[in-house]
């Protein structure tokens, strides 16, 4: 029997996710794909499966933790051993922080810091018992901005980048990868409204860097290369400065 390498991705039926899923399949991986999108994500792993990897669809909403821990147990018995398992599911939006109550911006964070940890930590017992493997999350370089109406998103993509900081010492000791991946604007469905007007990279040329980054990697990478410069610039500006400067490019919101 050939032994396969296998991975495990969450929100894989568009963007990232879906094109990460090609890129594995090519290497002839075993491939768990989720969302919950069920007839496209099906669509998805048949087309992984002509790409020469063989592929697994189940749909599932990442908030549903029981659910995750059921379909985690499900595709390990499909594997010899766990090697990737990816939390990219997510969304974005807007806080609705006029709307007199908090159904928006509790959805975005309920989905961006619950449902990452849904997905991993129904794994972690695992890689620890093999003594290696790899987690991995899509965060943002959202993460290190302050941007107006899209406070719940912002905040959801530090707190699993802070997550992963913290198990970082805690899981290397197993031999256990954790690599945070920090996107700027790649041309998915995700990105709407004003962010359309800033440059993108190709969401299919973002896989193939991301896949080298998860298979050398162990740490917190942004992309591309050029953000750690914005952000750099973010630390020395003085906070009145960077205020004045937000407030200008979103007072359009208000009118």
């Amino acid at each position: 029997m050939t032994y396969r390498k296998s991975v495990f991705i969450t929100g894989a039926s568009s963007g990232i996710g879906k094109s990460l899923a090609f890129e594995y399949a090519k290497k002839k991986y075993i491939i768990g794909l989720t969302a919950r999108r069920d007839q496209l994500l099906k669509e998805i792993a048949l087309k992984c499966n002509k790409l020469g990897g063989e592929a697994y669809a189940y749909k599932l909403d990442v908030t549903n933790g029981e659910n995750c821990k059921k379909v985690a147990s499900e595709f390990l018995k499909k594997v010899n051993s766990m090697d990737i398992i990816i939390a990219n599911a997510g969304i974005s939006g807007d806080d609705g922080i006029y709307d007199s109550n908090s159904k928006k911006i509790n959805n975005i964070l309920n989905t961006n810091i619950i449902g990452v940890t849904n997905s991993l930590m129904p794994f972690i017992p695992t890689l620890k018992k093999q003594g290696d493997g790899t987690l991995v999350c899509l965060s943002s370089v959202a993460g290190f901005f302050p941007i107006p109406y899209r406070g719940g998103y912002s905040s959801s993509k530090v707190a699993i980048r802070m997550i992963f900081d913290a198990w970082r010492p805690i899981l290397n000791k197993y031999n256990i990868k954790m690599i945070t991946i920090c996107p700027g604007f790649i041309d998915t469905p995700i990105i709407k409204g004003p962010a359309e007007n800033f440059p993108m990279v190709p969401v299919d040329k973002a896989a193939i860097k991301f896949f080298r980054i998860i298979k050398r990697g162990n740490g917190t990478y942004v992309y591309p290369w050029y953000y750690r410069i914005i952000i750099f610039l973010m630390l020395i500006i003085p906070n009145k400065l960077i205020n004045f400067i937000l407030k200008r490019m979103f007072s359009r919101r208000e009118r």
